[in-house]
């Protein structure tokens, strides 16, 4: 007989489109309780403080239950009237919908693909760890240090699974144990999206949502992104450090032949002129994206009212999805991959990310029921008092801690920042904060938790193939997330209050 166990299956938990389809029903049946009202708006749409007034939602059954039908197509492209401020997709007036964002997120997707495509950046990684292979500390930043750019410029996160196939037998041979190889892999791409600049999938998109450039709070976040990679960095050597002088202090020990077989890796084969074209082509991609976002009068002068240079781009995401898409061909005809491969790489790539554009989509359609239920402002209202009083730096500490747990229920960082950011903004505004604050307060909270949270693949995922336990894990790493934890919160109080 058969042990009735074997048919059980474990609690897994949804993932994030689930999740967001739970809210909408949600918020969609908490409209008919919350009373609707509204802010008078200034010249710019913000919020005027202490204008809050009740007024009657005019949405009867028939239209609520269309508001719910229509949330996923109003999320894509539903447009706001000017006059009545209803959002739909046969309306006039100015797109509300994340069509701009939706298909940036496929575009840069796609770019991702075919430069991973050509082997040139796996075989940059290897050739580095290759290099560095005699020196263990210097192996150990260098790895991080490249992780932590890509994180902090493209979200690198996922694409890190592959790498362990690398990475631990180098480390290992350095006389290193597992945890090492996991925490340089882990901690050195989950740092830098923590701590993003210009993360597309993470920054970029939280400033759509609060409506402010992509390259406002710039400074702040690449001060953030060097002290904090320089801290794990940091932190991650003096453990490898300990267990290479003594190695009964590893947290997981040695398992037999990990030394000896780990010796016997082959060098990568070498960088060719294709692949060093192709990464120099990728560089200069990623620069021009942060020249073309970057406020450069407001970032050099320090006003953020100052009169735009001459030379700034300001541009936006459809400029941006343009870029990649241009920039996808450029990077597959640099490495000769031929217009079929072009054409069905580039196709696979937008299909691959198509998940996390859905769930910017559904995330913005939870948006478009509270506008047309007319309590979005109520929200706002709700608290209002409380973060009026509060003083700048503790209201960015607030938003970070707020946000915590959301980020564990929302692992996707483009589905929450999509539902959190709408109320998160206005709330700034109130509490005389600058809204780039509460982006980088809220890509702190989602970076962070998404460093050590059983929610997320690349956690799981790294210490599955890198064969130790997460339990483990968890000890080595509490103690590097407390650090971060405190130096966040004191980067975000110090820009809620020179900002």
């Amino acid at each position: 007989m058969s042990d009735p166990a074997e048919g059980r299956r474990g609690f897994t938990f949804p993932g994030a489109p689930t999740v967001l389809a739970v809210v909408t029903v949600a918020v969609w049946l908490l409209a008919f309780v919350i009373p609707p009202g509204s802010y008078t708006r200034d010249s710019r749409g913000s919020p005027v403080q202490g204008s809050y007034h009740r007024e009657a939602s005019g949405r009867a059954l028939v239209d609520r239950l269309e508001d719910l039908f229509l949330s996923p197509v109003n999320g894509l492209y539903g447009v706001r009237d000017a006059h009545t401020g209803e959002v739909g997709p046969d309306l006039s007036g100015d797109l509300f919908g994340s069509a701009g964002v939706f298909l940036f997120v496929l575009a840069i997707g796609a770019f991702i693909t075919v430069v991973f495509a050509t082997g040139a950046l796996d075989r940059g990684i290897a050739r580095l760890a290759h290099r560095l292979r005699d020196r263990g500390a210097l192996l150990i930043a260098g790895v991080m240090t490249v992780f932590s750019l890509l994180g902090t410029v493209e979200g690198f996160a996922e694409e890190t699974l592959g790498f362990y196939g690398l990475v631990v037998p180098l480390i290992l041979a350095l006389g290193y144990d597992r945890l090492v190889a996991t925490a340089t892999i882990i901690l050195g791409a989950g740092v830098g999206v923590l701590a993003s600049t210009v993360n597309p999938f993470a920054t970029g998109v939280a400033s759509s949502a609060a409506d402010v450039p992509l390259g406002d709070g710039i400074v702040l976040r690449v001060a953030m992104w060097l002290v904090l990679t320089g801290v794990t960095i940091a932190y991650v050597v003096r453990y490898a450090r300990r267990v290479r002088a003594d190695p009964g202090r590893s947290l997981v020990g040695f398992g037999p032949g990990d030394r000896e077989h780990a010796r016997e890796a082959e060098a990568p084969p070498a960088l060719t002129g294709l692949h060093k074209a192709v990464l120099v082509t990728v560089a200069l991609v990623f620069a021009f994206m942060i020249f073309s976002v970057i406020p450069w009068a407001g970032a050099l002068t320090g006003d953020t009212d100052a009169r735009p240079y001459s030379f700034e781009l300001g541009w936006t995401f459809p400029q941006l999805a343009a870029l990649f898409v241009v920039a996808s061909v450029l990077v597959g005809i640099v490495a000769r991959m031929g217009e079929a491969r072009i054409s069905s790489t580039f196709v696979q790539g937008a299909a691959d990310f198509l998940a996390p554009a859905l769930v910017i989509v559904l995330a913005r359609g939870v948006t478009v029921i509270m506008t047309n239920s007319h309590i979005t402002d109520t929200v706002l209202h709700a608290v209002e008092g409380v973060v009026s009083q509060t003083p700048s730096a503790l209201f960015g500490i607030m938003v970070y801690v707020v946000n915590l747990p959301l980020a564990f229920l929302i692992p996707s960082t483009s589905g929450h920042a999509t539902l959190a950011m709408p109320v998160l903004a206005p709330l700034a505004d109130f509490a005389g904060v600058a809204r780039s604050v509460a982006v980088t307060s809220w890509q702190a909270a989602s970076g962070w938790m998404n460093l050590w949270v059983p929610t997320t693949a690349v956690v799981m995922g790294g210490v599955a193939l890198a064969g130790i336990g997460y339990d483990a894990y968890l000890r080595f790493v509490w103690p590097l997330l407390a650090v971060l934890a405190a130096l966040i919160c004191g980067f975000v109080a110090l820009g809620a209050v020179v900002a």
